[in-house]
């Protein structure tokens, strides 16, 4: 029983993302609800509060602490 269940799972686990997307599926994986920012007037002022605030530009998504020694 514990050998059968065992195999069941392990075959769920190997067939997941087993397939592609298409090209003509990607313009709606590109939806313009998938986008976090709406304002990019907004977002800009963000980071440039967030630039004076930590004492560093740039660097998005970088790890690191506001004073440039990563």
């Amino acid at each position: 029983m514990r050998l059968t269940l065992l195999l069941f799972i392990a075959s769920l686990a190997v067939g997941c993302g087993r397939t592609a997307v298409r090209a003509s599926e990607k313009e709606f994986l590109a939806d313009q609800i998938m986008v976090f920012d709406n304002d990019p007037h907004d977002t800009a002022a963000e980071d440039h509060v967030l630039s004076n605030r930590e004492g560093a530009a740039g660097g998005h998504g970088a790890g690191g602490g506001g004073c440039g020694c990563n």
